[in-house]
């Protein structure tokens, strides 16, 4: 046994043996990345063409966004700001126009003062929120994991780096909103120096107003960490954070925004502009991507030409989705609310075998779903919830609508509550994803 082989790994020990096995007994280097390549066009064919990934995080970009992702812009590097002087090297007079009208589309797209393109992932535009507005030892109040909380704003996450000291935003496990009564009682005792708003189970917005009228009482600030609603947020169909009482959002482009995987900034308070954008560079974004960069400006620019009918579409069948499930006999979260005001519809299907089984089932039958935690479970519930999370933007975006989403319900309870054979359903699915294969909501190339 090797060295290697003998170090703990977090990672799937079957799997890296498989890519161990592979690559010694490959006759060639060159062979082994025909087999990288190999993986990435199976994975085309399967989850880009015979699959209904209804997954929340995803969507798929349009053709000039992906062409982009390739370009020759993306081996050249750009360190520091827009314009010649700022820049570490000559030669960016190009860049620096793909930059400027990635920006300013980003803000025009969201209403926004200012925007920032510069961090490769969202993870790092919390980071930036936390080292921008924080000290370390400063109180916080963040969402915990069952209630729809994500990791980067709790103590394994960006704010627990920061050395924060974390305080749970009590919600209403029925309501699936903040509970404020409860939230102006800790608050006024903690007084947290930023309150975060970072949700990856979303359904329903927050009373931002209401929470930004009890933190100004000591100058605290409110964080809108958007990573899942920033499509919905820039089409008017969430709520506005800027205007209602958020300092900064933070979100990922490829959700339901549908651009390429990055992180996106917006604030509109100008004394907040220096820390802010120290903060990108030079600390957390140097050589930035600009092929990413050029990507994201024509995703902006795609989502304010058709963001509005979209993301209007998405909610449809999300509600749409959640409806027909609940009609099956599967439990969704917030039906006495309409199911949802986002893309997502949340079940609870421990009584099937709970999310990780119920996930790994549907997945065999080409529907792609995730397991989730929901607020009847325990954060080490994590590998096993009661929950399963599904979003309705990629096949949104490639033209199905409600009639489609009661014919999705139907597949799903197949597998759930019918035990039909994954084979059936999986036939299924394939004639389904063969007569919606264009993407729309985009500019044609």
């Amino acid at each position: 046994m090797t060295e290697m082989t003998k170090n703990p790994e977090v990672h799937d020990d079957s799997v890296l043996n498989w890519a161990r096995d592979l690559i010694e007994s490959s006759p060639s280097h060159q062979t082994t990345a025909h087999e990288v390549v190999h993986a990435v066009n199976k994975n085309e064919v399967w989850r880009g063409r015979e699959c209904l990934n209804l997954l929340a995080p995803e969507a798929p970009t349009s053709p000039i966004v992906r062409k982009l992702l390739s370009s020759e812009v993306g081996i050249r590097a750009a360190e520091g700001h827009i314009g010649p002087k700022q820049r570490w090297f000559a030669g960016t007079q190009y860049i620096d126009e793909i930059e400027a009208l990635c920006m300013e589309l980003l803000k025009k797209a969201f209403r926004s003062n200012y925007a920032d393109h510069r961090l490769i992932a969202s993870m790092l535009g919390n980071m930036t929120v936390y080292a921008a507005l924080t000290d370390p030892g400063d109180p916080v109040m963040t969402l915990s994991q069952p209630v729809g909380g994500h990791s980067s704003n709790r103590n394994d996450g960006p704010a627990g780096i920061r050395g924060l000291k974390i305080h749970d935003v009590p919600m209403d496990p029925h309501e699936l909103t903040v509970d404020l009564d409860a939230f102006a009682k800790i608050a006024r005792e903690v007084q947290p120096r930023l309150v975060s708003l970072g949700a990856s189970m979303t359904l329903f917005p927050f009373p931002l107003k209401e929470m930004k009228a009890i933190v100004s009482e000591w100058d605290g600030k409110l964080f809108f960490d958007g990573a899942h609603q920033l499509g919905l947020i820039a089409a008017g169909k969430f709520q506005d954070p800027l205007n209602e009482g958020a300092s900064v959002i933070t979100g990922s482009a490829g959700k339901t925004f549908s651009g390429p995987q990055s992180g996106i900034i917006l604030w509109d308070d100008p004394s907040l502009t220096e820390n802010i954008t120290d903060t990108i560079f030079p600390a957390l974004a140097a050589t930035h991507q600009v092929n990413r960069v050029a990507a994201l400006a024509v995703a902006a620019a795609e989502f304010i030409a058709f963001g509005q009918s979209y993301m209007d579409q998405v909610v449809t069948n999300a509600k749409s989705l959640g409806k027909a499930l609940q009609s099956h006999g599967i439990s969704v979260l917030g039906a006495h609310k309409g199911f949802t005001e986002t893309h997502q519809v949340i079940l609870d299907v421990k009584e099937f075998g709970g999310g990780y089984d119920v996930a790994r089932r549907l997945a065999e039958a080409n529907i792609i779903t995730n397991k989730n935690l929901i607020p009847t479970d325990r954060p080490e519930d994590w590998d096993e919830p009661s929950g399963l999370r599904i979003g309705t933007t990629e096949i949104t975006r490639l033209g199905m609508k409600e009639a489609e989403m009661d014919y999705i319900a139907a597949l799903i309870a197949d597998i759930v509550k019918n035990n039909t054979k994954s084979d059936n359903v999986k036939n299924k699915v394939l004639e389904l994803r063969a007569s919606f294969n264009e993407l729309q909501y985009c500019f044609k190339e």
